[in-house]
């Protein structure tokens, strides 16, 4: 299971990449379950009263700071959803629609994009774990298939959240490789460049036809030299 990866740290790679005005603070480099992060939504433009009504409103992509682990909208307190986040981090996107945890965010439409330079996982084929760090080989930004979720506390402070979602690899050239033997393995569903808004705007009987394994020869893995120094010497 993915649980940790590297946000954007260069202003022009929201721009360039994914058509959204950068935060004003960029954030933590290396994120973990519960660290703020962002994602990027779908959300109408404010309506023109004096436009035709029967129109079909404009949607544009809108950056949402976010915490990284879904809160359900149900969770009774903030305990609670803290004690959740760390666990919902990812979402099988077998499951998504049917899971307690992410069923509501499907079926609703709370799809995301986060911004991913780059993932972590262990390769456990020498029998230890060895972080590998896994980006595009062109270096460019990972679209990652998310949802996102927005849970109320009793004192009405929004909290906004979100998830990755994941596909089966154990068939992928380069992913099976990685996470304990003996297990499904899975990957971040890393979208196209093309198919940005259509995945955030699909209708939900679509969604899953975007949960498809990234090309393995279109990704680079990087042994990291300990836990300690997650990022591999050379690469910045």
């Amino acid at each position: 299971m993915t649980s940790h990866y590297e946000s954007l740290q260069q202003a022009d790679s929201y721009r360039d990449a994914f058509k959204v005005e950068p935060p004003a603070v960029l954030g933590e480099r290396h994120l973990w379950p519960r660290k703020p992060g962002f994602c990027i939504r779908s959300v109408e433009v404010p309506a023109d009263t004096s436009a035709d009504t029967a129109a079909v409103a404009p949607r544009v992509r809108e950056l949402l700071p976010a915490q990284w682990g879904l809160v359900p909208h149900w969770v009774k307190s903030a305990s609670d959803g803290k004690l959740r986040a760390p666990k919902l981090v990812v979402a099988r996107s077998e499951t998504a629609s049917t899971s307690q945890n992410f069923r509501d965010a499907w079926l609703n439409g709370q799809r995301c994009i986060v911004p991913v330079q780059a993932f972590y996982e262990d390769d456990w084929r020498s029998g230890k774990a060895v972080a590998t760090r896994i980006s595009r080989v062109d270096g460019q930004p990972m679209a990652v298939a998310g949802l996102w979720a927005c849970w109320t506390s009793p004192e009405g402070e929004p909290l906004f959240s979100y998830a990755m979602l994941t596909v089966n690899a154990n068939s992928h050239a380069l992913m099976r490789r990685y996470q304990p033997a003996g297990n499904d393995k899975h990957m971040p569903v890393i979208l196209g460049d093309g198919v940005l808004d259509a995945w955030l705007n699909a209708r939900v009987e679509k969604a899953k036809e975007f949960m498809r394994p990234y090309p393995a020869q279109s990704l680079a893995a990087n042994p990291v030299e300990s836990k300690a120094d997650k990022v591999p010497k050379g690469l910045f």
